[in-house]
């Protein structure tokens, strides 16, 4: 399987619109890909908290259609990242979208651990309530957004719902970095599951964003990473590789806490 990691950059004197147009030109450029992910909050940028009022959207606005666009432009599964959506009520969430190669909605997942405490996202946004996996024809996907990284007991959760491959769409900032790769090399052992992680590049309201998208085996080999600036992480894995490790190393069978045991 083939997957294109896009490590878009946010540039402040870059309009959402150019941005958003961009975005569907580098997807177009992955052509052959099976999967496209993108990282979390691109169009405005993850710490750029007082641009998400004025630029919040609706599931179905334009970033939405132009990413469904750009997927079957390309013919590929699309994780087009999150942006800012405003529901119905006008309760802000940050949202990620699936698409298939069709560019038919295929999912969407509004972020469940919010990030900044006291502040930023914490407040101005409602949390998810829900586990979104995708069923791929060669894998089923997991989907997390960020801060949701750091709570063990989600990534379980998508792993008994069925999901082999984790999506982690970011904005992590560059100060905590070490952690990014420390916790998604570990949510991959923990899981016997892909870790697809892609960070977005440049400096969001002054936080200087990590990069360094990572792509880690089940066994919590580093298959790829990137660097720090705006770049294009591709990598080839082959999903059976989830089932021969969890055949080969059952831990996952001898659970005593928790959920009820994954479907191995």
């Amino acid at each position: 399987m083939r997957a294109s990691l896009i490590q878009i950059a946010v540039d402040p004197d870059e309009s959402v619109k150019a941005r958003r147009q961009r975005a569907a030109s580098l997807i177009a450029a992955q052509r052959g890909a099976d999967l496209v992910v993108l990282p979390e909050l691109w169009p405005v940028g993850a710490f750029a908290y007082t641009a998400f009022e004025d630029e919040a959207e609706p599931l179905q606005g334009p970033t939405h259609d132009i990413m469904a666009k750009a997927a079957a432009d390309a013919g590929v599964w699309l994780h087009a990242g999150s942006f800012v959506e405003r529901a119905a009520d006008g309760t802000l969430y940050n949202t990620s979208l699936v698409f298939t190669p069709e560019g038919e909605r295929a999912a969407a997942y509004r972020k469940i651990h919010r990030f900044g405490f006291d502040k930023g996202e914490a407040v101005m946004m409602g949390a998810g309530d829900e586990l979104v996996t995708v069923a791929l024809p060669q894998t089923t996907l997991g989907l997390a957004t960020c801060y949701d990284l750091r709570f063990p007991e989600m990534f379980r959760g998508l792993v008994d719902a069925g999901a082999e491959t984790l999506i982690v769409s970011a904005g992590w900032p560059e100060r905590r970095r070490a952690h990014w790769t420390l916790l998604a090399q570990a949510r991959a052992v923990e899981n016997q599951s892909y870790v697809l992680a892609v960070a977005s590049a440049g400096t969001h309201a002054g936080v200087e964003q990590s990069g360094h998208s990572i792509v880690v085996d089940p066994w919590g080999e580093v298959l790829a990473e990137a660097g720090a600036g705006e770049e294009v992480l591709a990598v080839e894995f082959d999903p059976a590789k989830v089932a021969t490790t969890r055949e080969q190393f059952p831990a996952l069978k001898d659970r005593r806490l928790g959920l009820a045991p994954p479907r191995l």
